[in-house]
């Protein structure tokens, strides 16, 4: 979700000459998000980048031209914008793509809010780039540097974009900077995992689907799945997923918003360790709109097996979407329920 102030500290480096936008060629513009604030970008130049499902769907519904969310090499371009994610190897890789592939003399301009630590990030670009110039107004900070090749810190480079690669982890699974606890097992989805019994048989999918620790699980101690289907909308994951799934046979993977994407009565059972927040937020509503979609994609008779924190409000629209629902385990702060036959709107 965008943020109205970062926009518009941005467009201020833009608007008082701090940075010059090109008057020809391409502009790129790394992970954006839908705004009003792009109409005062060149939209026929305007090239965008998301990896999101959500924000890349909602740019390209706007009639931007978007990049593949795959793509790691980037077009260079006198002028690169960059939303930095909020995970520090994360934005290390990114900005040192965007260094990497950005012609000699090109700009590189990006933007945060200063509680999401604008001041690291410069400083972080600074790293690789040598010198940055900023300025700070709506308490964000967008701060920008000149690709000088004779500054730039070219082993650095390489070592961050390696980081933030898929990589194997001690459990086995791949995953990279990024991912929801993408450097170990998260804890809820490990309880989880260990309640689901080993008798549950089908077509199942795993919604949010992650680096498939869910998915690996049940293919591993399920015997009578027939089917696993992956469903997670950041496109990053993919990757990772299709290696830590490498030794079975019986799964596919898609690039999805669960919430939209998932389709109706496809399911005998769906498992679920569904996202609560909406930048740094707690936002109930999206693990609310996950068990409505799971209600709509499982079979009449089908089941819904779901971790959440114990606090978020979930019995509620379980109620309203299935017959029959109970709470399993309440362990670490964790609940996880087991919900059963969806309700069907007449």
């Amino acid at each position: 979700m965008f943020d109205t102030a970062v926009y518009e500290t941005l467009m201020l480096a833009l608007e008082d000459g701090s940075v010059e936008m090109p008057d020809t060629g391409p502009v790129l513009f790394l992970r954006a998000e839908a705004s009003p604030h792009l109409s005062g970008l060149p939209k026929d130049r305007l090239v965008c980048q998301n990896s999101f499902k959500p924000d890349h769907d909602a740019l390209k519904a706007a009639g931007f031209d978007m990049l593949p969310p795959e793509t790691e090499t980037f077009p260079a371009t006198a002028l690169t914008l960059i939303l930095p994610p909020r995970q520090k190897d994360e934005a290390r890789g990114l900005f040192a793509r965007a260094l990497r592939d950005a012609p000699e003399g090109g700009i590189i301009l990006a933007c945060l809010p200063n509680t999401l630590g604008a001041k690291t990030n410069e400083k972080i670009l600074a790293e690789i780039a040598g010198e940055t110039d900023s300025l700070s107004k709506n308490k964000c900070r967008a701060f920008w540097t000149v690709k000088d090749s004779t500054q730039i810190n070219h082993a650095l480079i390489d070592q961050w974009i390696a980081i933030d690669s898929p990589q194997e982890m001690d459990s086995g699974l791949w995953s990279r900077p990024g991912l929801f606890s993408w450097n170990r097992v998260d804890a809820g989805s490990e309880i989880l995992a260990d309640s689901i019994p080993e008798y549950i048989k089908g077509h199942g999918a795993d919604f949010g689907a992650g680096q498939g620790f869910l998915s690996r699980e049940v293919l591993s101690n399920c015997p009578k799945v027939e089917h696993m289907t992956l469903l997670e909308a950041e496109h990053r994951a993919l990757a990772c997923m299709d290696k830590t799934l490498a030794e079975f046979e019986n799964w596919d993977a898609k690039w999805a918003d669960a919430t939209k994407d998932a389709g109706e009565r496809l399911y005998d059972f769906i498992v679920m360790n569904p996202p609560f927040h909406v930048g740094r937020a707690d936002a109930a509503s999206l693990g609310q709109d996950f068990i409505r979609a799971a209600s709509r994609a499982l079979k009449t008779g089908g089941q819904l097996w779901l971790v959440a924190n114990r606090h978020l409000p979930y019995e509620q629209v379980l109620g309203e979407c299935f017959k029959g629902h109970e709470m399993l385990e309440d362990e670490g702060g964790y609940k996880i329920i087991r919900a059963e036959k969806p309700k069907r709107k007449r």
